[in-house]
């Protein structure tokens, strides 16, 4: 399956009008499904118990002013015209921001980066290898290159933020879910809805994630027609109640009304900010959804769909309370309250239906941010299913699936009620969002090149204000909010434990790299038998000779006739394209036929199958083989120069090269045209495998000959050859290392998948040989 032809993302000065206004369009069923349905639980979590509503309505006026002028300084203001600006080639989300400083200042989590990635098109788009103008930027640059403690500071920010984000699929489908059912409670007493809600709120969440198994693409097309009809509800129950309660209530919206709030109500006004701040759940999403839309399309559809359909809604809502103070029971403030009863249970059930799309894009966004820190080595390898072959990122990983379904249902049992869920899903949200700042401060000064003045500027701003929603937060820790920090914790374990293990596995393996000489001394047959086929030896090293191939030639009586070093490694860009896929050299010269293969992919992209794979992979070594320029036959002193590596794109990219026919393909048209000439083997074997080689230029003799034997060795057949490494630490080693290396790594190593499966080798023509490893 390969979906690398997929559009990954929509350049804004290609889109025409009728592109941007669709884009738009679907953009409000994938990003702002959890930002539309805050309006349901906001006010009910403010007034839960920190402040009450008053005949003065000094406090829900405050409070709008301040939902007001959150929802325009964060969401409007910081994402959608600054934060959307720093997206990585077109991708957004935290981890694009960290992949975006990394390259800037060379502070990447991944071990095995060669000088060769930073030649990529998207590792140098933007200007991204640019000097600073600043001293203070260059100076900044250098620090963080020289300090492993700064990196390593920068890594665990990244990770706090990924693991809120992770924590925030948990608990926004439970309060989302569970608020919407609450609005059962108007038509039956609360002893009744206290035995309905949870259940009804449990059986929707569970078929919600029993669903993810088979992909959003199939009712994906309903997503933006929900939330169009919410937010077109919402804002309509606003506008009919702003003008039969209360149309002065727009005088709430001034700044002055915050004062008065704060003044009256005083530590329970701060402490009721942790319900307010919920008003800008979901605004992260506008960012880490950014690589399905474009810029433009994104803000279009918050400025001129979402933001005045928010703002009607809360106004609504405060227009109909200002004119209803006494109220049977506190439970009963929340949104439907202010919904006109003949059409409560048609708002009831399109509040569900929105619910479950905004539940739908965060956990869909969850299993993406985790393959993300898969691919940078920062977690451990999951199964991940493709669910759609036309629409990009649309992936099922079974186990976090799961994982999060109980969860959800625990959170949901456990709490029961808006408030503590509110308290939870606040920190979650505003602890992305500090992140987000302290890293964009960063992006200001590195990357865009400005002034040290502006970054201040930005950090202090929206800094000051997160900070005080943050503390709200915090300190609602017993009611609540320790759950985020909980999760948090455990998923930030981890992944600096797999991390950690991976990055001292690699020291390892670097320290313990075979010497050319011991190579060069074995002769063109290694000492051993040399079998026709071809054996490919996955190693995480990028240059030299890996430990376990001494082991192999040592313990083995024969070994294959064609042998391939294969890394396949993640680079720190969004996607590698199919023309830049292989890095491809020789190991050792050129009679002793060792190759070794690179296989690049972005943080984004997707792997493809193993059929697929292996194809490119032969063609991408034939086509090696005959662009090899004669002075690439280098001296045996120069035999370990890694630097001597050739950009091959996949076949299907590389129109002009090698191509493979294999069994039953056709090739007799193309054989007679003028531009093509065929290589066939000189006996006919079981699987025929054909090259299929360009006439001009014209290849020599000992290139023909290589390509004769390539592909006499794939037709023998192909064998995967793996490490299967025990990684302990080594003895002295103080108590904590052995701890994260002998029962953390351990732990994680055994109990998730191996690089077989997800390297998707197939099985059959696998050979696993076990090494301990002493770190």
């Amino acid at each position: 399956m390969d979906l690398e032809g997929v559009v990954r993302n929509h350049p804004i000065k290609k889109d025409s009008w009728k592109t941007l206004l669709t884009l738009a369009y679907q953009s409000l069923g994938v990003v702002y499904g959890d930002l539309s349905t805050s309006p349901l639980y906001v006010y009910k979590s403010t007034f839960a118990e920190d402040i009450h509503h008053s005949e003065t309505n000094e406090e829900i006026y405050g409070v709008l002013s301040f939902v007001f002028w959150t929802l325009t300084l964060i969401p409007l203001v910081k994402y959608v015209f600054i934060v959307l600006r720093a997206d990585d080639n077109g991708e957004g989300g935290t981890f694009a921001l960290y992949s975006l400083l990394s390259r800037h200042a060379r502070v990447s989590s991944l071990p095995n980066c060669q000088l060769a990635d930073e030649e990529l098109s998207e590792y140098t788009k933007d200007g991204v290898v640019s000097t600073s103008n600043s001293a203070f930027g260059s100076s900044l640059k250098s620090t963080l290159e020289k300090h492993r403690v700064l990196q390593k500071v920068l890594l665990i920010l990244a990770l706090i933020g990924t693991c809120m984000v992770i924590g925030d699929g948990v608990l926004t489908p439970a309060i989302s879910v569970f608020s919407a059912v609450s609005g059962l409670e108007l038509s039956m007493s609360k002893e009744q809805h206290r035995y309905v809600e949870v259940p009804v709120a449990c059986v929707i969440l569970i078929f919600l994630f029993a669903l993810q198994h088979y992909g959003t693409h199939r009712v994906g097309f309903l997503f933006a027609p929900v939330v169009i009809t919410w937010l077109f509800c919402i804002s309509s129950i606003g506008v009919y109640n702003i003008f039969r309660w209360n149309r002065q209530v727009y005088q709430a919206l001034s700044p002055y009304y915050m004062y008065k709030f704060l003044k009256k109500t005083q530590k329970g006004g701060w402490m009721s900010l942790g319900g307010i701040l919920l008003c800008m759940t979901g605004s992260e999403a506008m960012f880490a959804d950014l690589g399905h839309f474009s810029q433009l399309s994104i803000k279009i559809a918050f400025t001129f769909v979402v933001y005045p359909s928010l703002i009607l809604a809360y106004m609504g809502q405060a227009a109909y309370l200002s004119e209803h103070h006494v109220i049977q029971s506190d439970y009963r403030i929340g949104f439907y309250e202010s919904v006109p009863e003949k059409i409560r249970w048609p708002v009831l059930a399109i509040a569900i239906l929105a619910a479950v799309v905004g539940s739908q894009a965060i956990i869909t966004g969850t299993f993406s941010i985790i393959k993300q820190c898969s691919s940078l080595g920062c977690f451990p390898r999951v199964k991940i299913i493709h669910t759609s072959s036309k629409i990009h990122g649309q992936i099922y990983i079974p186990e976090i699936n799961w994982t999060l379904m109980l969860l959800c249902l625990a959170v949901t049992i456990g709490f029961r009620d808006t408030k503590s869920m509110g308290n939870a899903s606040g920190l979650a949200v505003i602890t992305v969002m500090l992140v987000t700042t302290c890293l964009m401060s960063l992006v200001i000064v590195l990357c865009w090149h400005k002034s040290i003045f502006l970054a201040i500027c930005f950090i202090l701003f929206f800094g000051s204000i997160e900070a005080l929603y943050f503390s709200a937060s915090l300190i609602k820790f017993r009611e609540g909010a320790w759950v985020p920090i909980a999760l948090s914790f455990i998923f930030l374990v981890v992944m600096y434990v797999w991390h950690y293990g991976t990055f001292k596995k690699y020291e390892f393996d670097v320290q313990n790299k075979v010497s050319i000489n011991w190579l060069l001394s074995l002769g063109p047959t290694l000492g051993i038998v040399r079998v026709r086929g071809i054996g490919l030896i996955h190693t995480e090293l990028v240059s030299g000779i890996p430990a376990i191939f001494s082991h192999f030639v040592t313990n083995l009586p024969a070994f294959h006739q064609v042998v391939v070093f294969l890394c396949i490694k993640s680079v720190p860009v969004p996607h590698v394209g199919p023309e830049e896929r292989f890095l491809v050299g020789r190991v050792g010269p050129k009679e002793y036929r060792l190759y070794r293969c690179i296989a690049r992919y972005g943080y984004r992209d997707v792997h493809k199958d193993d059929i697929e794979f292996e194809r490119d992979l032969v063609c991408s070594i034939a086509e090696f083989i005959r662009s090899e320029r004669p002075e690439c036959d280098v001296s045996l002193e120069k035999l370990e120069d890694d630097e001597k590596m050739t950009v091959v794109g996949t076949s299907s990219s590389n129109l002009d090269g090698i191509r493979m026919s294999v069994d039953d393909a056709d090739f007799s048209e193309m054989a007679s045209t003028s531009e093509l000439q065929e290589i066939r083997p000189t006996e006919k074997p079981k699987k025929r495998v054909r090259f299929v080689v360009p006439e001009s230029p014209q290849i020599d003799r000992e290139a023909v000959e290589e390509l004769q034997e390539l592909m006499e060795a794939r037709e023998a057949g192909m064998a995967f050859i793996l490490g299967h490494s025990y990684v302990k630490a080594k003895r002295g080693s103080n108590l904590m290392k052995k701890l994260v290396i002998n029962v953390g790594y351990d732990f994680l190593r055994r109990n998730f998948r191996g690089p077989t499966y997800a390297l998707s080798i197939p099985h059959a023509s696998t050979l696993e040989v076990g090494m301990v490893y002493h770190v």
